[in-house]
């Protein structure tokens, strides 16, 4: 009976010891570790449009603001801080030649300082000539091209029949006389208004190369102009060049004899 007290008494000290231990810091440490800082971001203030700016707005003090970029991806073209303090005044009055959407860095090469020239001029690229034709809902898909569109310029117009008999009508000939062409207004609206989806004139405004002016004014006398749509996917497609633009015989022509239309294959 002594005995077994005995040793119950040294389990229970030995029990206590092993808690003491424990107590005292020997057992492993479970508290979370505090994760190290992450390394700081570099940045570099740029500046960016503050609301949307519209295509041929001028750029007032509200529409643009300093914003923190990281550095590893503010690109070389961007507006800097460090670099001018004073951009916020300098480009005030400047003329977008492309839509800014919020937020987006401010690049010169957007911009154009009209310098107390219209808009247009402001716009139109070196060596380049802004020319206006008349045009209808019918003669100009219509009303679904917008500026920055690009179009294909056709003439239709009556020529004689050396074939037909007398009093037979004449023929129709259609050719395209310019490709690829940007437009640049649609009466004096330089951009799309209010959301619009089509805008109906009566006057477009066509961006051309010098011949291209003069071919265009040469043929508004000879007949109808038309204007072809093209695809957005054809504004990079470069065309062979200028004299093929300017002169480009259709593929067909539609004959028309005692009120009978007849499609017939042009001669090249």
């Amino acid at each position: 009976m002594y005995t077994a007290r005995i040793i119950v008494l040294i389990i229970a000290l030995g029990a206590g010891g092993i808690a003491a231990y424990l107590v005292s810091g020997g057992a492993p440490d479970n508290k979370p570790h505090l994760a190290e800082p992450a390394p700081q971001l570099q940045t570099v203030d740029v500046l960016v449009a503050k609301s949307d700016i519209g295509l041929g707005q001028s750029v007032k003090p509200e529409d643009v603001q300093w914003q923190a970029w990281p550095a590893s991806t503010a690109s070389s073209t961007f507006i800097r801080r460090n670099e001018r303090p004073d951009a916020t005044t300098q480009i005030i009055g400047s003329i977008a030649r492309s839509p800014f959407i919020i937020g987006e860095p401010m690049r010169e090469q957007k911009l154009v300082r009209a310098n107390g020239s219209g808009f247009m001029a402001a716009i139109l690229p070196t060596g380049m000539r802004a020319v206006s034709t008349e045009i209808s809902p019918e003669t100009g898909a219509g009303g679904f091209i917008l500026p920055n569109d690009r179009v294909d310029v056709i003439l239709s117009r009556h020529e004689k029949n050396p074939d037909a008999h007398a009093g037979s009508n004449d023929v129709i000939n259609s050719e395209t006389v310019l490709s690829n062409i940007r437009v640049l207004a649609i009466d004096q609206a330089p951009k799309e208004k209010d959301g619009q989806t089509n805008l109906v004139g009566k006057t477009v405004t066509l961006e051309l190369k010098p011949e291209q002016a003069e071919t265009l004014a040469r043929v508004r006398q000879s007949g109808t102009l038309s204007l072809a749509l093209r695809s957005i996917a054809d504004i990079n497609i470069v065309e062979s060049n200028a004299d093929d633009q300017t002169r480009k015989r259709g593929d067909s022509v539609n004959v028309i004899r005692y009120g009978v239309s007849t499609p017939m294959t042009a001669q090249k």
